[in-house]
């Protein structure tokens, strides 16, 4: 069985930093690997708390979308993960910043760590239909 698959990269999101691709597109339906704080620059975790690191993971999201033929009005779920859920309603107003309705689908999962010690972490699955 062979898929129309193409691997999405960009500099403008940080590198990825395992065995994964930022971002995968099968024919209209591209699925984002999960984001955390990393500035592209220099890939290191900014600092600021909860609420620069959700603008940051926003804005690496939206590069990440935009390399694959979208933007962040395309997608269509988004899965959150918060080590602390009290950072619920910091996260819910940082992101009708950059969302707009109708908002995608979305789960939001407490977790007890991510990668690099980062407090946000945001997944995506956007469709270009």
């Amino acid at each position: 069985m062979t898929t129309d698959r193409t691997i999405v990269s960009t500099s403008r999101a940080p590198a990825a930093i395992g065995p994964y691709s930022q971002a995968v597109r099968v024919g209209r339906t591209v699925y984002l690997s999960g984001q955390i704080a990393l500035d592209p620059a220099s890939g290191q975790l900014i600092e600021g708390g909860i609420e620069a690191q959700a603008e940051q993971v926003f804005r690496n999201l939206r590069a990440v979308a935009e390399a694959g033929g979208g933007s962040l009005a395309h997608c269509v779920k988004l899965t959150l993960f918060l080590t602390d859920l009290a950072h619920f309603p910091i996260v819910n107003e940082l992101m009708q910043r950059h969302f707009s309705p109708p908002y995608p689908a979305r789960s939001t999962v407490g977790v007890a760590s991510l990668p690099r010690g980062a407090l946000f972490e945001v997944e995506a699955v956007m469709s270009l239909d």
